[in-house]
């Protein structure tokens, strides 16, 4: 299996509202794609809770079946649209971490 986790840091210009919707949109976004994705085992989009020692927004924390299946993810039409229409507009910053367990 693999862990797929992601750090995404919002656009500074967003006001705290417009943040508040950004984020929820992207967690109903990626959430949905378990049982439309093969291969997408859980995903789990964390928006609450940050701590003012962070400096990152939100974090995509995935499992996937195997690298393969995380290579299908990446260009999976469903994947590609929530990126393209709910974080790539919002975000200026993304961190990865792919790694097998």
């Amino acid at each position: 299996m693999v862990k797929h986790i992601i750090l995404w840091t919002l656009k500074s210009e967003l006001s705290e509202e417009e943040k508040k919707a950004v984020k929820a949109g992207i967690k109903e976004g990626l959430e949905g794609l378990v049982g439309k994705v093969p291969g997408l085992i859980d995903v789990k989009v964390h928006i609450d809770g940050r701590l003012a020692s962070s400096n990152a927004d939100v974090m995509l924390d995935s499992t996937l079946e195997s690298e393969e299946a995380l290579k299908g993810y990446a260009i999976h039409p469903e994947h590609v649209a929530v990126a393209n229409n709910k974080v790539r507009p919002y975000t200026v910053q993304r961190s990865c971490l792919d790694f097998e367990i």
